[in-house]
């Protein structure tokens, strides 16, 4: 059986699609929809060998990958399917199945990828140019319905390689090396480029062009510390990177050289990403704090702390990894922030208010990631187990669209050049919520 799957009952099984939407502001308490386990038993002598490190839906979010341990990523078309979400108990026979693919309604089919090794980080990346055209046309005998786009994922290992896969086709493309040690965080641009950034403990960022059969454009040097996590702007002008340091370096993806660091986190920052028009950055750090920040002046716009959720977890100054964060995450419409913290708990907060909309129990929670079209936020923890959640689908006000609009393509600084009034102005840069 390639994995064991639990439901919470009652509850509509394609949310991503029906999920109704709302009015800013009225948020319920995220609700497990289901639950997906890997295969294989943890092998517990393979130290870091079954954690969930990173989950991701691809950008047309036709399909969901997970890292579930053990080298194995599983790759799953999405939405989930009534049959594969019964717990196993219910299921047929035929449901159990010891091969690396899976068949499923359509076309597309569930994968089980074999990278080798322990995978740290993952990325979907797609093109309507395919990378490389002398592997073109073999994709196209094997993948008829591919509609002109390429769709590939990237895994970043413990040996410091970076596997490049095509997803339709489970093929291995690319096998990038050049870092020394595990490779913690790999990010594409948005833009079809496929230009691929990965960050690593050797302390460096690796820049590749993928459509250059994997060409090193560039190597970012500049953090003391392990490398975390890195983000590109949706815009793809910047670069975000945090490694084990109170800083936060932002890059230019252009000239490749660094803009300014961040400062205001008082222990390492582990996780960052942009806002959907590239106006906002959020980073999230061990001193159990999040930042919001304006990524084109530097300044920081609001502090969200992690207080105590539940009497049953106990803080004191001896412990203070309980509430460390691990994982931060944008929601597509740009109101929203999801974390994942060590006291056990999912928070959904909105960038407008400085405490936690809602929160949700989750045991040893790694990485987040929000489905996105809205209306589902996926879990990933130390088991290498997969929880959705129902997320806030809320209906964006008509003048935070224009912002968004007008942010997509306006720095700060250009907004403040603006003939406007200066409560306009504000509003577009998020220095006040009217």
């Amino acid at each position: 059986m390639a994995a064991g799957n639990t439901l919470t009952p009652g509850v509509p099984l394609q949310m991503d699609r029906n999920t109704l939407l709302q009015p800013e502001g009225k948020e319920d308490t995220p609700i497990l929809l289901a639950e997906l386990r890997p295969a294989r038993e943890p092998l517990y002598d393979w130290k870091s060998s079954c954690e969930t490190w990173s989950v991701e839906f691809s950008p047309d979010g036709s399909w969901f990958a997970w890292s579930q341990g053990q080298g194995i990523i599983k790759l799953i078309p999405w939405p989930l399917e009534e049959e594969e979400l019964r717990p196993p108990s219910c299921r047929s026979k035929s449901q159990f199945h010891k091969g690396s693919e899976v068949k499923r309604k359509g076309s597309l089919k569930e994968k089980m990828i074999d990278c080798g090794q322990i995978v740290w980080s993952l990325a979907f990346g797609s093109s309507s140019a395919p990378a490389g055209w002398k592997l073109w046309p073999l994709s196209r005998q094997q993948d008829a319905k591919s509609n002109d786009t390429w769709l590939l994922l990237a895994t970043g290992l413990s040996d410091g390689h970076v596997k490049v896969w095509e997803v339709h086709t489970g093929r291995l493309l690319y096998n990038l090396s050049g870092h020394q040690d595990v490779v913690r965080d790999v990010s594409f641009t948005k833009n079809g480029s496929l230009t691929l950034v990965t960050a690593s403990r050797d302390k460096t960022l690796r820049i590749w062009d993928l459509k250059k059969d994997g060409k090193l454009m560039q190597v970012l040097s500049g953090h003391v510390q392990w490398v975390y996590c890195c983000s590109i702007s949706p815009d793809c002008s910047m670069l975000c990177s945090a490694a084990g340091e109170n800083v936060v370096l932002l890059w230019s993806m252009r000239s490749y050289t660094l803009i300014r660091k961040l400062e205001g986190h008082q222990n390492s920052v582990v996780s960052c990403d942009f806002s959907p028009d590239s106006a906002l950055l959020v980073t999230a750090s061990y001193d159990t704090t999040l930042i919001l920040w304006d990524p084109y002046t530097g300044e920081k716009l609001k502090q969200f702390h992690h207080v105590p959720l539940s009497p049953e977890v106990e803080y004191s100054s001896a412990e203070p990894q309980l509430s460390s964060l691990r994982s931060v995450c944008f929601s597509p419409e740009g109101l929203h922030l999801a974390s994942l913290a060590d006291d056990r708990f999912l928070r959904v907060w909105s960038i407008e208010v400085q405490e936690p909309l809602t929160a949700a129990p989750v045991t040893n929670g790694l990485s987040c990631t929000f489905f996105p079209q809205g209306g589902i936020l996926a879990t990933g923890n130390r088991d290498g187990h997969v929880q959705f959640w129902t997320a806030p689908r809320p209906l964006p006000s008509l003048r935070h669209l224009c912002r968004m609009t007008l942010r997509r393509f306006l720095t700060t600084y250009q907004v403040l050049a603006l003939p406007i009034p200066g409560k306009m102005k504000d509003f577009l840069i998020y220095r006040t919520n009217y």
